[in-house]
């Protein structure tokens, strides 16, 4: 996927995006306003348990996407900084929430750059809206029957709701 054309910005945002929240998608458009391209990196293998399947997650990041022509989708393995290598991404996205987030992304970031240093790492600070929404927590509030309507696209409530609720 990487462009021989040495000037062109192509970023990583990888995420289990299981699912993927209103959260994230303002991360996509930000990404999407300073990079040429960006890449919704699925991770396949995901410690946690997910509730959809690498290809569920798939198949919803392309509907919610859709409309948006610099961004596209791939399911990966292993190592992200690899991937980024692989794919000839000049930055990897990653948003932060609360200080917990910003020491377990400083740590990852400084392996990331020893293992890969051509490959950036860039910080999104959260907007203060989406602060306290997280995928984890949205699963738990759609087991208990209450609406995620306002989180989450139209596309991922529904399909919580029929995998959860």
């Amino acid at each position: 996927m990487s462009d021989p054309n040495p000037t062109h910005r192509l970023a990583l945002f990888p995420a289990s995006f299981d699912p993927i929240t209103n959260g994230h998608l303002d991360l996509i458009h930000r990404s999407r306003a300073i990079f040429d391209e960006t890449v919704l990196g699925v991770a396949r293998n995901v410690s946690k348990s997910a509730a959809f399947s690498a290809d569920e997650r798939l198949e919803i990041l392309e509907a919610v996407t859709a409309d948006m022509s610099n961004v596209s989708v791939q399911v990966f393995d292993g190592l992200v900084v690899q991937y980024a290598v692989q794919i000839g991404a000049s930055a990897i996205i990653r948003g932060l929430r609360a200080m917990s987030d910003f020491e377990y992304e400083f740590e990852m970031a400084l392996m990331n750059k020893h293992l890969a240093p051509s490959v950036e790492i860039v910080f999104f600070m959260t907007s203060q809206e989406y602060l306290y929404v997280s995928s984890s927590r949205l699963k738990e509030l759609v087991r208990f029957g209450a609406s995620i309507d306002e989180f989450v696209p139209p596309i991922v409530a529904d399909a919580l709701k029929r995998k959860l609720g």
